[in-house]
């Protein structure tokens, strides 16, 4: 049976066309439609109920060596307030999820994974746990809204003082509050765009959910539901769990290297990733230059070869072209070449284009 988040009624109240997803009902969009919601945050402001998302705790005098020996990135010297992405994987290189790490304070450790991955995430690292180390799940705890775009830091200057703001990217306030219902603050993303995911008690999420709305009115603030944060996050070429990778996908192969310390002692997955090398397959994003929308699960040919698959395609509103993300043989990369990806049957030339796609002026 589907959850409801504790914004569900809010979502009815606003107009918003329910459907489900990763076990949760949750908005697809609202009546203004997927391609205002996207160009609104790009060029103003949105407001999105995330609180499908999973929170995790990681405590204990260990908790750090344990991080770095489950997750793929380094959190060694990380400071407290900060927040780290990392990939988890399993032992043969492939991807269990994506995460965010948040450093709460020594030995304590805020983890956020992804809404239809929770329950295996929690198995995963509750069947790694080791002693010094206690992994909790505290999801039913939390509410989760993500104030995204240009407009989002105006907004919420007029509902907490400027030195409860985070200022650098993948940084959080853990002692924020709004109209004094406590609040965590993170300047953290999945559109591309600079703003906000703020994290409450889940019986307040409602209640800060329509402070912003009324603080955000004169800013062009929206409700914006999953289908805009799809065409966001691809626009941005930010993966998406069970599209860039999967349990057989390695975070390497998804582009998302720079988060895989291969110079750590040890980490899951570390010598089946050090035997797949060199790379075989790589991401590579794929720009639509004839007619037709470029989909996912498409196969992607150099002439009569067949060299990879798409993960994600679609029309994106902002760029105002078709544009997919891909998997393909490596030694096939190379910025400008024209490719077939066949959907549904009909060839549609794509170029090969550098990622990502669209990058937020600083």
């Amino acid at each position: 049976m589907e959850k409801k988040t504790p914004l569900y009624d809010t979502h009815v109240k606003y107009g918003g066309s329910i459907v489900e997803f990763g076990g949760f009902l949750l908005p697809v969009q609202y009546e203004t439609g997927i391609k205002k919601e996207h160009l609104t945050v790009r060029t103003e402001c949105g407001l999105f109920d995330v609180s499908h998302m999973g929170e995790i705790l990681v405590q204990g005098p260990k908790s750090l060596d344990w991080l770095n020996y489950v997750l793929t990135n380094d959190f060694t010297g990380m400071k407290d307030g900060r927040a780290r992405y990392s990939p988890m994987c399993n032992e043969q290189g492939g991807t269990v999820d994506d995460l965010i790490v948040y450093k709460r304070g020594d030995d304590d450790y805020f983890v956020v994974v992804n809404a239809a991955n929770k329950d295996k995430d929690y198995g995963w690292m509750k069947a790694h746990e080791q002693e010094g180390v206690t992994v909790t799940d505290v999801s039913d705890q939390y509410g989760q809204l993500a104030l995204q775009g240009p407009k989002a830091q105006t907004i919420l200057e007029k509902l907490v003082p400027a030195d409860m703001i985070p200022e650098g990217y993948y940084t959080a306030n853990f002692h924020g509050e709004i109209k004094g219902i406590p609040c965590i603050i993170s300047r953290t993303g999945y559109t591309g765009e600079d703003g906000f995911e703020i994290y409450m008690a889940a019986d307040k999420a409602a209640e800060i959910w329509e402070i912003l709305m009324e603080a955000g009115k004169d800013q062009g603030l929206i409700p914006c539901g999953l289908g805009a944060r799809d065409t966001l996050r691809l626009e941005a070429a930010m993966p998406l769990y069970g599209h860039e990778m999967n349990d057989e996908i390695s975070p390497k192969t998804a582009g998302l290297g720079f988060a895989v310390k291969m110079d750590k002692p040890d980490f899951i997955g570390k010598e089946a990733m050090e035997k797949a090398m060199p790379l075989q397959k790589r991401r590579a994003g794929l720009k639509a230059v004839s007619r037709g929308i470029l989909r996912e699960h498409c196969e992607v040919f150099d002439g009569e070869e067949k060299i990879g698959e798409t993960t994600s395609g679609t029309f994106l509103p902002y760029l105002g072209g078709s544009y997919a993300l891909s998997i393909i043989d490596a030694d096939k990369y190379e910025v400008g070449k024209t490719l077939r990806v066949v959907v549904r049957g009909r060839s549609i030339d794509a170029e090969i284009v550098p990622l990502p796609f669209y990058k937020r002026e600083k």
